[in-house]
C-alpha cells in the first residue's frame, strides 16, 4: 500500500460537498450536471472569484500523494527520439499535469484538458506568469480545452503513452445524465492509447464495482478489451482511495 503523503485537499465522497460549502448556490447543480460544461463554467469563475491570486484546486489529493504511481510509467519508452505524451484528463486547475512535466526525468509532452474554457484560461495564465522549469529540458506542457468524450478530435489512434484521470469518470459516474459519457470517455483513452500505453483512474469507488465497470465498458467484441488492475492508495478519514490501471488489448482477428 501506498500512503497517501499529504493531506488530502478534498475527500471524494464529500467532493459534492465539499465544493458546496465553498458553493452552495451550486448545490443541485454541481450533484445533477457535473457533466455539463455550463457547471464547470460557472464553478471555476466562482472559484476563481474568491482569491486574488491564483490557488490550483484539487480534486481528491494533489501530485506529491500520487506520483510513486505515476513516475514509474515515465522511466522508459520504446522511441529514444519521441516525446512521452501524457494527457492529464479533466485537469480543471490542478497542479498534477504541470508535477508530471516538472518531475518526469524523460522528455513529456503534457497535455492538460479541460471541457471548461475557464480553466484551461486561468492554468495557461498561471504558468505564463510564473514558469515552471521542467526536468528535462526538451519536455513540453500546454492546456486545451477539449471534451474527452472526443479524443479523436486532438490525437490519432495508438499516440500517447499515459493517461492520468483524476476525478473526472467518478464525476460522470455520479452525474444524472453521466454515465454514458463515462463509458465513451473509457473506450476513447483506450483507442488512442498505445498497446504500452496505460489509463489509470484515482478514485474512491470500491474495486469490486470499479473492476467490474471498466471490464464491462472496455470490451468490444472482435476489436477490444483490456486488462485492469487495482492498487490500493491510501485512506483519509475512513475514506479509502484507489489506482485503477488500464491498459488496451487489441484482439487480432485470425
Amino acid at each position: 500500500m501506498h500512503p497517501l503523503s499529504k493531506p488530502l485537499a478534498l475527500l471524494s465522497r464529500g467532493m459534492v460537498a465539499a465544493c458546496v460549502r465553498h458553493h452552495s448556490s451550486l448545490t443541485t447543480e454541481l450533484m445533477e450536471n457535473m457533466d455539463k460544461k455550463a457547471t464547470w463554467d460557472r464553478f471555476y469563475t466562482e472559484n476563481s472569484s474568491r482569491t486574488a491570486t491564483f490557488k490550483n484546486f484539487e480534486w481528491f489529493f494533489g501530485f506529491d500523494s500520487v506520483q510513486d504511481f505515476i513516475m514509474p510509467f515515465l522511466q522508459a519508452k520504446s522511441d529514444p527520439d519521441a516525446l512521452l505524451r501524457v494527457l492529464d484528463m479533466g485537469c480543471g486547475t490542478s497542479a498534477l499535469g504541470p508535477g508530471i512535466y516538472r518531475h518526469s526525468p524523460l522528455p513529456v509532452r503534457v497535455t492538460c484538458a479541460d471541457i471548461s474554457p475557464i480553466a484551461v484560461r486561468l492554468m495557461q495564465e498561471h504558468v505564463q506568469a510564473k514558469p515552471i522549469q521542467p526536468h528535462n529540458a526538451s519536455s513540453q506542457l500546454e492546456f486545451v480545452e477539449l471534451d474527452c468524450t472526443h479524443l479523436h478530435k486532438h490525437y490519432g489512434s495508438s499516440s500517447v503513452d499515459l493517461i492520468v484521470d483524476k476525478g473526472t469518470t467518478d464525476a460522470l459516474l455520479r452525474s444524472k445524465e453521466g454515465k454514458g459519457k463515462a463509458g465513451q470517455v473509457l473506450k476513447q483513452c483506450l483507442k488512442v492509447l498505445r498497446s504500452s500505453g496505460s489509463l489509470l483512474q484515482f478514485s474512491d469507488e470500491d474495486p469490486d464495482a470499479r473492476l467490474l465497470w471498466l471490464e464491462t465498458e472496455a470490451q468490444e467484441p472482435g476489436v477490444m478489451a483490456a486488462d485492469v488492475g487495482v492498487q490500493e492508495v491510501g485512506e483519509l478519514r475512513g475514506v479509502w482511495y484507489y489506482c485503477y490501471q488500464v491498459t488496451p488489448r487489441f484482439i487480432i482477428q485470425q
